[in-house]
């Protein structure tokens, strides 16, 4: 009896195995996977918990090795990263936060130190060796025929020598390119390295311009009263692309609207002096370039053939156009390359120019569409292939030198992302592997289930349900709502950083009994133009809410599920709408952690000129109304707000206006401010401390008895 008993007690224990959220946490991260023009050389970013390197790996093994030696979670991101053409060098840059929607470049400092570091370019031989600066600066270009590199400084071109040898311990300063109105990005050398095409933003319009080296003087692309962006050199160098969208101005339309932007490639013949529309988009919303939306990617891998992407058939695509047509306008059709209903996301031309890899969420199963597969695709003609599928996840991918070997970023449900390397035949191996932690508790990782769910309005949504149990007993349950709101979740370890931190999250809250499900909201992509750009959406109508309380509402529904303990919590956009649910539905949500969220459409400086427009009155009543103060009187639920001091997403001001409203009212409120990180916790510790604070916030007020 004794014997059963204790066999009884050791095989309960052994099947609920607890993990801690720092373990679960403690993934190496992948990220800026970028080979060499020859394809035999590689190099990535890893994070891990907080601590960012680069790493390269070279033909013919490719086995991985730490180039750089960062020893501490200091909150210093490490993004930009770039091989030579000679292969000698590898360049990248380390601080700012470049995901911030405002002052992305401004010195971070979440670590506390005296000095804030300033956001800097690096580089280090290949074979490795000293760090040395290059410049303080961001986007560095590296040049195709010699060992420099221009990049960004106060907004304006800088060339630097790179020289990593460290001879005579002294590294020759930046000299400025130029100097001009306006902020210069987006630089692109010819292919014979005498030329560099830029962009310049003066507000309401931008220019291309393009400085020939050894000369005084900037020649000045077709300029118009437009917005021209993203130059793109042909690969004879003889011509330059770029896109031109409408000019801001005019006079003040509708805010009740969407807005659009439309757009056409242009072509300038460098020799002949002048310049063609090659293609116009349609003047449709799909055809649009939607704000804040999508920009316009071009490729230009042959002379003749040019490559863009584009959403204007519904779904984010690869097209492809003949560059050979005369006159100063055609009517050329481009060629679709990737139909069907699912969204290119990465897409990298192979070494030789001939063809894409891309990954997207298609795929014949439903579940597929919360997935990442490769494909592969020509560059002039409509024959796609699927090259991966199944239950996992895989982005990123890049052909190498060897014909149909490739590397790439991937993921299951378990695995955390890893690189890996396929060759043409034979078995893949993971450069990442050896880096993941011994505490890492891969095999109690459970599977998310997807679930389908009827908005309030009819609309389908996809969602992903964690549940450790056996459906026998009601448990109490979290709904997590993304930010973004651009943004999906997947079946699976996520491509973001950010959000394979969430499915961390969420795989730990599951671990600790709760129910968990996370929602594809409308606003979103993966699911078309519809679904991303639906007309009610955020301060003009809120219409995502219908997708939440629907999501609360299926919940509560479940038999496994206890529908007096639903809580919910999100970021940004999620917490914003997190906020939304517990003040129109305390009485379906009994508590939320609101994390730097948005509550007062009315109190946003992007709204100032609501007083001008036809609709302004209207606009500023309806923004209201699709704010969460609009319902404060109805707000019961217990919450936890969390906000971080140095947000250039959401600004702090929307945290403290709606916890003085609250405590006014007494409704329970606790708060926690993060002091000198961003809206994306670059630091792993702030990080972990925002999600133990949510995970315990959660336990205290659903898992009382």
């Amino acid at each position: 009896m004794h014997r059963l008993l204790f066999l009884l007690l050791f095989s309960t224990s052994a099947f609920a195995q607890n993990f801690t959220l720092e373990a679960v946490k403690s993934f190496p991260f992948p990220s800026d996977l970028v080979r060499s023009k020859k394809g035999d050389k590689l190099a990535w970013v890893i994070n891990e918990k907080g601590v960012r390197n680069v790493y390269v790996a070279q033909a013919p093994d490719f086995e991985a090795r730490k180039l750089t030696e960062y020893t501490l979670d200091d909150g210093q991101e490490i993004t930009s990263v770039s091989i030579s053409d000679s292969g000698n060098w590898v360049l990248f840059v380390r601080g700012g936060d470049h995901s911030a929607e405002v002052d992305e470049l401004r010195p971070l400092n979440p670590s506390g130190a005296i000095l804030p570091q300033n956001v800097k370019v690096w580089q280090v031989a290949f074979t490795g060796g000293p760090v040395m600066p290059v410049s303080e600066g961001d986007e560095p270009a590296i040049s195709p025929t010699k060992d420099a590199a221009a990049v960004i400084r106060d907004g304006q071109p800088w060339l630097a020598e790179l020289d990593t040898t460290g001879s005579d311990g002294y590294i020759e300063e930046p000299t400025r390119l130029f100097k001009t109105r306006g902020v210069v990005s987006k630089l692109q050398w010819s292919p014979d390295g005498q030329k560099l095409a830029f962009e310049v933003n003066r507000d309401e319009r931008s220019f291309i311009g393009v400085l020939t080296l050894g000369t005084d003087q900037i020649k000045w692309i077709d300029p118009s009263f437009a917005k021209d962006t993203n130059p793109k050199w042909s690969p004879n160098g003889k011509q330059l692309a770029f896109i031109r969208s409408n000019a801001l101005g005019g006079s003040i339309d509708s805010l009740t609207s969407k807005k659009k932007s439309f757009w056409s490639i242009r072509v300038f013949d460098m020799a002949a002096d002048s310049a063609k529309t090659l293609w116009s988009a349609p003047k449709t919303s799909k055809g649009s370039l939607i704000y804040p939306g999508g920009d316009v990617k071009l490729f230009w891998p042959k002379d003749q053939t040019l490559n863009f992407l584009s959403y204007h058939d519904g779904w984010p695509h690869l097209y492809a156009i003949n560059t050979t047509a005369s006159g100063t306008t055609t009517s050329t059709t481009p060629t679709l390359l990737t139909p069907g209903n699912f969204a290119v996301e990465h897409a990298n031309l192979s070494v030789d120019g001939n063809y894409f890899l891309f990954d997207g969420n298609m795929g014949a199963e439903a579940v597929d569409k919360d997935h990442r597969h490769l494909g592969k695709v020509s560059i002039d003609k409509a024959d796609m292939q699927v090259l991966t599928n199944g239950a996992g996840n895989e982005w990123a991918a890049t052909s190498l030198n060897t014909e149909g070997e490739i590397a790439y970023m991937s993921s299951t449900f378990q695995k955390a992302p890893q690189v890996l390397l396929q060759p043409k035949t034979g078995i893949k191996k993971s450069l990442t592997g050896n880096l993941i932690s011994s505490v890492f508790p891969e095999n109690l990782i459970i599977e998310p289930k997807q679930v389908t769910i009827k908005s309030l309005d009819g609309l389908t949504i996809s969602g992903q349900l964690y549940d450790n149990s056996n459906g026998t007993s009601k448990k109490p349950a979290i709904l997590y709502l993304h930010g973004g709101p651009t943004q999906q979740l997947l079946l699976g370890w996520n491509e973001v950083n950010y959000y394979s931190d969430v499915y961390a999250m969420n795989q730990y809250l599951a671990n600790a009994g709760f129910v968990v499900l996370s929602i594809n909201y409308r606003s979103g992509t993966g699911y078309g133009h519809e679904f991303q750009y639906p007309k009610l959406s955020g301060n003009l109508g809120a219409y995502e809410y219908l997708d939440v309380k629907a999501a609360g509402e299926w919940l509560s529904k479940q038999s496994f599920v206890d529908a007096k303990k639903i809580g919910l919590y999100g970021e940004a956009y999620g917490g914003y709408l997190t906020a939304l649910g517990l003040a129109r539905d305390s009485k379906l949500f009994a508590a939320g952690v609101d994390i730097h969220g948005m509550h007062d459409w009315t109190n946003d400086p992007r709204l100032e000129k609501q007083n001008r427009a036809p609709d302004g009155e209207w606009a500023t009543d309806l923004s209201y109304l699709s704010s969460p103060v609009s319902a404060i009187s109805t707000w019961k639920s217990p919450t936890l707000f969390i906000h971080a001091d140095d947000d250039r997403d959401i600004p702090f001001h929307q945290s403290v206006d709606i916890i003085n409203r609250l405590l006014k009212r007494k409704v329970p409120v606790e708060t926690r401010v993060i002091v000198d990180d961003t809206h994306h916790w670059l630091k792993f510790s702030n990080s972990l401390d925002v999600m133990t604070a949510t995970a315990d916030f959660f336990k205290k007020k659903l898992m009382k008895k």
